[in-house]
């Protein structure tokens, strides 16, 4: 079979157990990131420092292994961009951590946290300004902080900066060319989000921080997360897959007991992620929600959300147990412990694929995957081992495969007639300065001379490139 006609069952596939539905067989898209490096004979110093041998890695192993789909690069984090921007929390594999380690992530002890307790007013008045006038300074070894004088480290940190940034988006779109023409193989998702409160708790206040602050200022921190939406949201939307086949990725933290008690997620986390979710629906994006940890105490509030609007992927959780729980309404993905395809017997590692495969699976579904994202202590013959064995024993004798088409926006109304209609982000307050944007064209015009020919021309370009400073800023917060 050539490469395209691989691919296109591939992507049938895929999408076909995305829904919920029964295709041919059991999907296979593990996240494998420096598991990549250990395959392809590199050290984790290669694939964090050179993308280019990164995407290298992971097209030989997609090939190799012969997977439905993968991401194009899960070591996602380009040191060399790091570096250029000065970024204070990576330990990069060499420099300061040993080579051999994947990157790390370094958070700042409670009194050096990069957003202090009395900011959050600066926050909610305008979060990109914030972002730009007191994160990244405290965030970089090179941007001076407002009142400083200019330097040329700060100069050159922007203009490296965003050009790396520019240079290592634009690579992508090559590399899932090269998975599916070398590999038949598909990018597993498209677009990145993250929960307000996890925002927080991730690159603001640090989790000792919030959590203090969950204490002596929850309201502060209920219309951070408020503030947040807007423009968490538009990053979500904007980078989303256009054919709308993949989901947005969405990566859980700290939003879950233990982190926080159950009266704070239905307080603060769940309030101010739920409409997201919904919108992203009503725009015809389905959500991959990547649970890192346990989300056991909350999978009744997941239920709250459309059928079929995200892909819970299951990585401490008893993935027996989120089966009975919530996969009449949403797909699955994950399940197998990432501690027993390191260090397990081969023999044991088949043993419980082949019991997700006759329980989890059973009727469609499902998307067969690690629980977690693979480092370089997954074990080589362990994958093959589950990739073998999926193979084996995860088709189906009839299934719901047909070529699939970009997902509708969704009628709510119609289609969930015995629950109330999702508002998504209807009703949210609009932010004063609106999501991708920095300096709006209104205070822009008031500096210009008269203009004359086109307004319009000149207002769109400028927005356009306005537009590039704001996704800048944003995908420095999510991505790195």
């Amino acid at each position: 079979m050539n490469a395209g006609q691989l691919y296109q069952d591939r992507l049938n596939r895929y999408v076909t157990a995305m829904r919920n539905e029964k295709p041919d067989r059991v999907p296979i898209r593990p996240f494998v990131a420096e598991f990549t490096a250990k395959y392809a004979g590199y050290t984790c110093q290669v694939v964090a420092h050179d993308y280019n041998k990164a995407f290298d890695a992971a097209i030989k192993t997609a090939k190799d292994f012969d997977w439905d789909a993968v991401v194009p690069n899960m070591v996602y984090v380009w040191t060399g961009l790091a570096q250029a921007i000065g970024l204070r929390y990576y330990g990069i594999p060499g420099l300061g951590i040993p080579h051999t380690s994947g990157f790390n992530y370094i958070e700042p002890p409670e009194d050096q946290a990069f957003m202090r307790e009395d900011e959050y007013d600066a926050l909610i008045d305008d979060p990109t300004a914030f972002l730009y006038n007191t994160w990244l300074p405290r965030v970089s070894t090179e941007v001076s902080r407002i009142g400083e004088p200019g330097t040329y480290h700060n100069n050159l940190s922007f203009v490296k900066g965003a050009m790396a940034m520019l240079s290592y988006f634009y690579a992508f779109g090559p590399q899932i060319a090269r998975l599916r023409s070398e590999c038949g193989t598909v990018s597993a998702i498209a677009g990145i989000f993250k929960a307000p409160f996890d925002i927080l708790a991730d690159k603001l206040r640090g989790y000792v921080g919030l959590t203090m602050d969950m204490h002596t200022q929850p309201q502060k921190v209920l219309k951070a997360c408020e503030a947040l939406m807007p423009h968490l949201c538009h990053v979500g939307l904007t980078t989303a897959d256009p054919a709308k086949l993949v989901p947005i990725g969405f990566w859980m933290h700290r939003g879950c007991v233990p982190f926080i008690n159950p009266r704070q997620f239905h307080s603060h986390n769940w309030p101010t992620l739920k409409p997201i979710i919904e919108e992203f629906w009503k725009q015809g994006h389905q959500t991959l929600f990547y649970a890192e940890g346990k989300w056991k105490h909350h999978l009744d509030s997941f239920r709250e959300l459309p059928d079929r609007s995200i892909v819970f992927h299951c990585d401490q959780d008893d993935i027996f147990h989120v089966h009975q729980k919530l996969h009449d309404k949403f797909a699955l993905s994950g399940g197998i412990p990432n501690v027993l395809l390191s260090f397990g017997k081969p023999e044991e590692v088949r043993v419980v694929c082949r019991r997700v495969l006759e329980e989890v699976a059973a009727d469609g579904g499902y998307i067969m995957d690690a629980g977690a994202i693979m480092q370089d202590d997954t074990s080589i013959e362990n994958l093959r081992v589950l990739t073998q064995t999926t193979r084996e024993h995860g088709g189906y004798a009839s299934g719901t495969y047909q070529p699939c088409v970009a997902t509708p926006p969704c009628d709510l109304a119609a289609s969930i007639a015995d629950r109330q209609v999702a508002k998504g982000m209807a009703g949210q307050a609009q932010p004063a300065v609106r999501p991708g944007v920095c300096f709006p064209w209104e205070e822009r015009l008031r500096d210009l001379p008269e203009i004359t020919g086109s307004p319009e021309l000149i207002r769109r370009i400028w927005e356009d490139i306005d537009a590039f400073g704001n996704m800048y800023i944003w995908q420095l917060l999510l991505s790195f």
